[in-house]
């Protein structure tokens, strides 16, 4: 079960995300219900570690076994999903992802999985062109320049 719920007031989500970085660009994607790019990650579960979830969501999401090098960011964000107009609190961790034994960087520029449903679209970003992007968190459009030894705090309001 995944960590989330819906009130008359909103949704509450616990994410875990994926900095994956290759030549000075970050992998992003999108799939058809989102017009913007974001982390590959997800949902964690209930009674599944943050590191768990980000590692699951790879393996789904991209069908690769990866690395955590260190968790960089915790980011309490509250924001109006553009597409269906829905407010969000949500609690995310960002994790720095060792993804160089694993293939994905022989995949090409772009490619397309699918999950389930979904028609996962993936993207190698240039980090110089980020700020450029329709790209979320807006966060990291700076952050991502100076990545922390440790984990920091965020709040994006």
């Amino acid at each position: 079960m995944d960590i989330t719920f819906k009130t008359e007031e909103g949704r509450f989500n616990y994410r875990a995300c994926a900095i994956i970085l290759k030549d000075s660009k970050i992998l992003a994607m999108h799939d058809e219900r989102s017009p913007y790019f974001y982390l590959p990650g997800g949902r964690v579960s209930l009674h599944e570690t943050a590191e768990q979830a980000v590692l699951r969501e790879l393996k789904e999401e991209l069908c690769i076994d990866a690395e955590i090098i260190r968790p960089l960011w915790l980011n309490q964000s509250f924001f109006t999903e553009v597409v269906h107009q829905e407010r969000f609190h949500e609690i995310c961790l960002y994790f720095l992802i060792d993804a160089s034994k694993t293939g994905l960087f022989s995949r090409g520029e772009s490619f397309t999985l699918y999950e389930g449903k979904h028609t996962n679209k993936f993207e190698w970003l240039e980090i110089e062109r980020l700020r450029d992007e329709y790209f979320y968190p807006e966060f990291l459009k700076k952050k991502i320049f100076h990545l922390p030894e440790h984990l920091e705090l965020q709040t994006e309001i």
